[in-house]
């Protein structure tokens, strides 16, 4: 899968369900934290694009035109060359460095699942350094990696679940595992041992807050974060884009909304993490 380096850049393309899938190889795989995640030492993105596709997602805006922002959750770039210059750092320490895993995609895209690259850098990693580990996602696929994360001194599972209403998931996460799925994949996780946390980034619209964050609480984690949705007009570039907006004004969905919300999970969960302080490194 790592290809010759010296290959043209784009080394085949296929498709999975509703997203092209392109091979290409990349200049780096470890990028010097900035931004949101400037706490951390570097973020590692196995892939560029997503194939989730969900409309609120900031990553989109980094996508290189217009017709890839459009097209967002229709394309996934893997990085085929990623474990190759991975594999170049194995002369110099990353030990007790935090890497963020991913900052502007998903390392358990569908196409995961057969190319196993996440875990792949995820093993490799581990049987060369000692850093410290989050990886951000919202697929089950995780559970696979189990054996590989045990073997991090220290690691924690971010799994974003976004509201507990599935139309309210299958507009604004058209592509996503459902909300249940999510749930039981992170309840497997902390069961394992390993630091978990339940990432509610944006909060969408939900039925009732109470029996929402019961939910939640019945996985067992104990770490939460959380921030608001911004619904602006022009910032939706995923095809369900007028199923979210007419989700929205459906519900009321608003600034207040969110706060009122807020509010009331606190009385759960007082800790909880808001916004950029929430994903400081572990």
């Amino acid at each position: 899968m790592q290809g010759n380096l010296f290959e043209p850049e784009v080394i085949k393309k296929t498709k999975l369900g509703q997203s092209s899938i392109n091979y290409k190889h990349a200049s780096s795989i470890l990028t010097p934290a900035s931004g949101f995640m400037k706490e951390y030492d570097f973020t590692l993105n196995p892939y560029s694009g997503c194939s989730f596709g969900c409309t609120y997602c900031y990553a989109a805006f980094f996508a290189r035109d217009n017709e890839a922002k459009e097209k967002w959750g229709y394309w996934v770039n893997v990085k085929d060359n990623a474990l190759a210059l991975l594999a170049k750092w194995r002369n110099k320490s990353l030990d007790g460095k935090t890497i963020y895993i991913s900052s502007v995609t998903d390392p358990y895209q569908p196409i995961e699942k057969e190319l196993e690259l996440t875990r792949s850098i995820l093993n490799e990693l581990a049987l060369f350094h000692s850093p410290r580990i989050v990886i951000q996602t919202r697929s089950p696929l995780v559970v696979r990696d189990i054996d590989i994360l045990k073997k991090f001194e220290t690691v924690q599972v971010n799994m974003t679940i976004t509201t507990d209403n599935e139309d309210v998931r299958k507009a604004f996460e058209p592509y996503c595992p459902s909300n249940q799925k999510r749930l039981d994949a992170i309840k497997l996780i902390n069961s394992a041992g390993i630091n978990s946390c339940i990432t509610m980034t944006p909060l969408l619209p939900i039925d009732n807050p109470h029996n929402f964050i019961n939910s939640l609480l019945e996985t067992g984690v104990s770490k939460y974060i959380i921030q608001p949705f911004h619904p602006e007009k022009g910032k939706y570039v995923a095809g369900t884009r007028e199923d979210a907006l007419r989700i929205v004004e459906q519900f009321g969905w608003n600034h207040a909304k969110y706060e009122q919300a807020l509010s009331i999970i606190k009385e759960y969960i007082p800790n909880i993490g808001v916004g950029q302080s929430g994903f400081a490194p572990i």
